[in-house]
C-alpha cells in the first residue's frame, strides 16, 4: 500500500510538473463567469512545435483581433517586408503651352495605400498634397478644361466586408477599404459636451471635404465614451447616437470617411484652385463615372507608402483594422488579380494550406477579425506561430511587430507583473464577450514557448477574464 501510495503521489507530482498551467486554468474554468463560456488553449514548444498542453484547442471560437496574426504572416511571407504602395498623380489630354490650358483631366491613380496622409507616418506624408499641387503648377497649367478624377479602381468598390456589423462601419475602427484611402479613412467630429442629460453641440468636422452631414442624437452622460456613428460607405448622411462624457472641454468622436476617393479629389481640386488654377468641372471618381480612364496618363508625381514592415509594425502594435483589410485585398490583387475580400481570403487560406496547417474549422471572413462570424482555433493559430518561427523568411520582422507585455501597444496596460518583462510578445483580441491572446513566451527556465488562448461567452467584466489569463500565462512562465 505504501508503494502504491508513493506511485500515486509521484504520478500527481509528474502531472503537476508536466502541466503547471493546469491549476490556474482549472480555477478559471470553474469560475461562475465561465458557466456558459468556452476556452480554447494551446501551448507548444517553440523549438519543435510539440503540443505541450491542450484545452479544447481544436474548438472554433470567435477570436477578434488575433486574426491579424494570420493576415500579417501571409502578407510578410507573400509580399515581402519591402513591399510598398504607390499613389500617382498625372494628367490626360494635352497642355496648350501658350494659354496654359490643360485640355484633359488631373488624375489621382490609387495604388491601395492604406496609410496615405496618416498621422502615424508624418515624415512620409508631410504636405504630400501640397507637393502634388507644386508639381502641377510647374507644368505651367493655368486652366483645366476637365476636372480632378480620383481613380479608385485598384480595389473593388465594396469597401466593407459583407459580414461586418452595422454598428461598426460608421465608426473609425470599421472604416472600409478603397483604392484610394486617405487620413486612415477617419473623420474627427468635435463636440462641446454640456451638463448631464443635455445634448452636446456639434462643432467642426476634420478634415473638410467629406460631403456628409450627421443628425446629432447624442446625450452628455457619465464619464465614458459610448457614442456611435451610423453611416454606410458612399453615403451622404448619417446619425450619431449614444452618450459622450460630461465635460467642459472639446470632445472628439471619430467616424469613418464614407467616400475617401471623392474626398481626395475634392481636396486636391480645392488646393489647385487656391493656387490660382481654374477647373471647369466638379471633382469626381472612377466609381461615379462608371467607366475606366482609357486615355493614357502622363505621370506628374508619385507618393510612396512606408514599407510593409513599417505598416505591419503599426498594424499589430495598435491593432489597426483598416491596414489589415488593405493587406487582405492587396494579397487578392497581387496573387489573384482581384482586389477583393474574397480574393484575399482565398490567398490566405492557400497560404495556411501550404504550411500544412489544417484549416478545417477556421472560418476567415476578413483580415482584421472585426467580423463576428470569424472563428478560428488555438491549435491552428499556435501552429502558424510555430511555422513562422521555424521557416518564416521574415520572422524577426513578424516577432518585432508584436507588442511587448506591459510595455507597448495593446499590451501596455496589462501583464504588468515583472514575470512578463522581456518574456512575452503577443497579439491581443477583444470584442463583446471575446478575449484572446496569442504569441511567444520565454519561460523562467529559458524554454521558448508558443501559446494561443481564446475565451468566448464569459459573464461579468472583461478585466476579470484578463486577470485569469494573466495567471495562466504567469504559471506557464514560472514552471515550464
Amino acid at each position: 500500500m505504501t508503494r502504491i501510495t508513493a506511485v500515486i503521489l509521484l504520478s500527481v507530482l509528474l502531472i503537476s510538473t508536466a502541466f503547471p498551467q493546469k491549476q490556474s486554468l482549472s480555477k478559471f474554468l470553474s469560475d461562475s463567469a465561465m458557466t456558459n463560456g468556452s476556452v480554447s488553449f494551446a501551448l507548444r514548444d517553440a523549438e519543435n512545435g510539440e503540443l505541450i498542453f491542450d484545452n479544447s484547442s481544436a474548438k472554433s471560437l470567435g477570436q477578434a483581433s488575433v486574426m491579424k496574426l494570420i493576415t500579417t504572416a501571409a502578407s510578410l511571407e507573400l509580399l515581402g517586408p519591402d513591399h510598398i504602395f504607390t499613389t500617382t498623380v498625372g494628367y490626360t489630354g494635352t497642355i496648350k503651352r501658350r494659354s496654359g490650358t490643360l485640355e484633359g483631366n488631373i488624375v489621382i491613380k490609387g495604388g491601395g495605400d492604406p496609410s496615405l496622409g496618416s498621422e502615424r507616418f508624418p515624415d512620409c506624408y508631410e504636405k504630400f498634397m501640397e507637393k502634388w499641387v507644386t508639381e502641377i503648377v510647374k507644368l505651367g497649367i493655368k486652366k483645366i478644361k476637365g476636372r480632378v478624377i480620383a481613380d479608385d479602381s485598384y480595389f473593388d468598390f465594396n469597401p466593407v466586408p459583407p459580414k461586418w456589423n452595422w454598428q461598426d462601419i460608421g465608426n473609425y475602427y470599421g472604416a472600409g477599404v478603397y483604392g484610394i484611402s486617405l487620413f486612415d479613412n477617419t473623420l474627427k467630429i468635435h463636440f462641446q459636451s454640456g451638463q448631464e442629460g443635455t445634448k452636446p453641440v456639434m462643432g467642426k468636422i476634420e478634415p473638410t471635404g467629406a460631403e456628409i452631414s450627421y443628425f446629432n442624437d447624442l446625450t452628455s452622460a457619465g464619464s465614458t465614451d459610448e457614442g456611435y456613428v451610423f453611416s454606410s460607405p458612399y453615403s451622404k448622411s448619417g446619425w450619431i447616437s449614444g452618450t459622450i462624457p460630461v465635460s467642459d472641454s472639446d470632445f472628439v468622436l471619430k467616424a469613418s470617411i464614407p467616400d475617401p476617393p471623392q474626398m481626395t479629389a475634392a481636396l486636391l481640386d480645392g488646393m489647385i484652385k487656391k493656387a490660382g488654377i481654374s477647373v471647369e468641372s466638379e471633382p469626381t471618381t472612377v466609381r461615379k463615372l462608371g467607366k475606366a480612364i482609357r486615355d493614357s496618363i502622363k505621370i506628374i508625381t508619385s507618393t510612396i507608402s512606408p514599407k510593409l514592415s513599417e505598416l505591419i509594425d503599426v498594424l499589430n502594435h495598435e491593432s489597426v483594422n483598416l491596414y489589415a483589410e488593405h493587406l487582405l485585398k492587396e494579397l487578392g490583387k497581387v496573387y489573384k488579380g482581384e482586389g477583393s475580400v474574397s480574393g484575399g481570403r482565398e490567398v490566405v487560406t492557400g497560404f495556411l494550406d501550404s504550411l500544412g496547417i489544417n484549416t478545417t474549422g477556421m472560418f476567415i471572413e476578413d483580415g482584421s477579425g472585426l467580423s463576428t462570424q470569424d472563428a478560428i482555433n488555438s491549435a491552428g493559430l499556435s501552429e502558424l506561430l510555430y511555422k513562422m518561427k521555424k521557416n518564416g523568411k521574415y520572422f524577426d520582422v513578424y516577432l518585432n511587430s508584436l507588442p511587448e507585455a506591459g510595455q507597448s501597444g495593446t499590451l501596455k496596460s496589462h501583464f504588468k507583473d515583472p514575470v512578463f518583462s522581456s518574456s512575452m510578445r503577443a497579439k491581443s483580441g477583444s470584442m463583446l464577450r471575446i478575449r484572446s491572446y496569442a504569441g511567444y513566451l520565454t519561460a523562467k527556465s529559458g524554454r521558448n514557448l508558443i501559446f494561443s488562448i481564446i475565451v468566448n461567452n464569459y459573464s461579468g467584466p472583461p478585466s476579470a477574464v484578463i486577470t485569469n489569463i494573466e495567471e495562466i500565462l504567469k504559471e506557464t512562465i514560472l514552471n515550464n
